[in-house]
């Protein structure tokens, strides 16, 4: 059964034809399109050797929804080569501006009030447009310059079409296709909705701003922009306008100008310190949002792309960070493999080989020219290539540790990475553990273990009542191997309690008087003694020579219920 296309034909024809160019035109066929495969004419189209390069040119035609689900696409190192990986990471979604008077709407229908009541100038020309929202400069009625960050009019609506419309191919595919068995598209996508959707809304960026200046406060030269709450919504964004150049168009004279070597060291060790001990990081900083500001310090921009990492995917990430940077390559398969998931196709040698390879190639090198983020990338496609699935979040890091690696050499042409890693490596550790025992985390320790003496005497007493009823009940692993155990030692028990009864049997026999005698004994007793050898004699020989190999189960005997 195909898709029900209903208003949005166009759009699954472009998708279609997408889909065609790359590959996939049985799925196309089963959708019930298959006049995507003719061309006007009627004639089958012919076979295209499509790039990477054509790839993101097309999703870019497509329109935001799609750039962004390329950019996601450019995360997973199990799903596509690394050259389509190395073109989806570079998808740009500038576009011409909207017209002004549409910004001019929008802005006073969000404030709620004129746009000159507001603001004391508010210029028409944007700063950037890109395909979600276009950004103006401006100055408040009290003199503070601020940048305006606008959503494009029906921008959302034409998202959430896009998502519905991937949200079926997606689903089409898991039920039609080998590959969307494999992937589980319908995951990826609910992964991808999440993250557009709190892209699109500007409160959870301005919190971004104000958690990351929070974070980063205690690094001199590094400055985040401060949000404007009173002049922000879900759709327009104020914060402090930055006035500053690319980092990548510095010029050799400014270069003599700077301490370009302490600011690549703080804004390596700012980004250290957002994975490793914050566990939040702005997972963008591409060159065009790494700014050098007029002060001559560091500004980092755009917070609507963030990730957050687990306190347990921190711990092995400094691990991992810290063996890239010494050359262990040993300790970085071990890292990878604990944090990451084993497909059907898993290959654990050829991973740990590729690893030792890689690592290797950069020791010959040196040390001082390997650059962390694309030793992370290449791990991340390694697993891949090798059967493994990595966090998403591990690709995001080293995306943003390749481009910190970019931006540190621009910053101070010698700038090592791996030193720096090594120079910061205690006091992260320390910061972490200060993280980890600060009077907060002490504070919900005390606590939990308050609700659990509290709790306690109620559980224990629960169980009690479970007991005297007969209705306790447990799930046990290997359960089958636990009864043939308890069994064993029921009967041995048996056995032992009925061989002890006939020696004391024997004994108070050969105290009575009896005409009935075997060698001068009362027959009763000698019987009742040589049961008991026999049975002991038996009981020895079981224990020594068949308890050594116990009853072998099926591995996979599903577990089931004791009670």
């Amino acid at each position: 059964m195909g898709i029900a296309f209903g208003p949005h034909l166009k759009r699954y024809k472009d998708i279609a034809m997408l889909l065609v160019k790359y590959g996939n035109s049985d799925l196309v066929k089963s959708a019930g399109l298959e006049e995507a495969l003719t061309d006007e004419e009627g004639n089958p189209k012919p076979e295209v050797a499509a790039t990477a390069e054509e790839l993101t040119k097309d999703i870019e035609k497509l329109g935001p929804a799609f750039i962004k689900f390329g950019q996601l696409l450019s995360t997973r190192s199990d799903f596509l080569p690394a050259t389509y990986l190395n073109a989806l990471s570079k998808l740009q979604n500038s576009c011409e501006p909207v017209p002004f008077g549409e910004i001019e709407k929008r802005v006073t229908t969000e404030l709620g009030v004129r746009m000159s009541r507001a603001f004391q100038e508010f210029d028409s020309e944007p700063i950037a447009a890109a395909s979600l929202a276009q950004i103006h400069r401006a100055v408040l009625r009290d003199g503070r310059v601020v940048a305006v960050k606008v959503q494009r009019p029906g921008i959302r609506e034409n998202v959430l079409e896009d998502l519905q419309i991937l949200s079926e191919v997606a689903d089409f595919s898991d039920k039609h296709t080998e590959s969307g068995r494999k992937y589980e598209y319908s995951v990826m996508l609910d992964e991808f909705r999440k993250s557009v959707l709190d892209e699109l809304d500007y409160r959870k960026e301005a919190n971004n701003l104000e958690t990351l200046r929070n974070n980063l406060s205690c690094i001199e030269n590094i400055v985040i922009p401060a949000p404007v709450l009173d002049y922000s919504t879900s759709t327009v964004l104020t914060m402090d306008f930055i006035s500053g150049k690319k980092v990548t168009e510095i010029t050799g004279l400014e270069l003599v100008e700077l301490d370009g070597s302490q600011l690549a060291e703080d804004v390596f060790k700012a980004y250290l310190k957002q994975m490793l001990v914050d566990g939040f990081f702005h997972a963008d900083p591409h060159p065009g949002n790494v700014l050098l500001t007029s002060d001559k310090k560091i500004a980092l921009i755009d917070l609507g792309m963030v990730a957050r990492l687990t306190p347990h995917l921190q711990g092995k990430l400094l691990q991992l960070v810290i063996a890239i940077s010494e050359g262990r390559p040993d300790t970085v398969a071990n890292i990878a493999i604990d944090v990451s998931v084993p497909k059907d196709d898993y290959d654990e040698q050829s991973f740990r080989k590729q690893i030792s390879d890689l690592v290797q190639k950069d020791l010959d090198i040196g040390l001082e020219s390997m650059q962390v983020g694309q030793v992370v990338l290449a791990v991340t496609r390694s697993a891949g290539d090798c059967g493994i699935r990595v966090p998403a979040e591990l690709t995001m890091v080293g995306k943003a540790l390749m481009n910190l690696d970019q931006v540190g050499r621009t910053l101070d042409p010698k700038f090592n990475p791996n030193a720096s890693v090594r120079r910061n490596a205690a006091q992260i550790m320390q910061e972490r553990l200060m993280h980890d025992f600060s009077p907060g985390n002490i504070g919900n320790s005390l606590i939990e273990a308050r609700d659990f003496l509290e709790k306690l005497p109620n559980s224990f007493n629960k169980i009690l009542d479970l007991v005297s009823n007969n209705k306790l009940s447990m799930k046990v692993i290997d359960e089958p191997m636990l009864v043939d155990s308890f069994q064993k030692v029921a009967n041995r028990i048996s056995l032992a309690l009925i061989l002890a009864a006939l020696i004391i049997g024997a004994a108070l026999f050969m105290r009575v008087p009896t005409s009935f005698t075997i060698m001068g004994y009362p027959a009763l007793a000698m019987i009742c003694f040589v049961a008991a050898a026999a049975g002991g004699f038996a009981l020895a020989v079981q224990i020594a020579f068949y308890d050594q190999k116990p009853q072998k189960f099926p591995e996979n005997t599903p577990p089931r219920r004791a009670s």
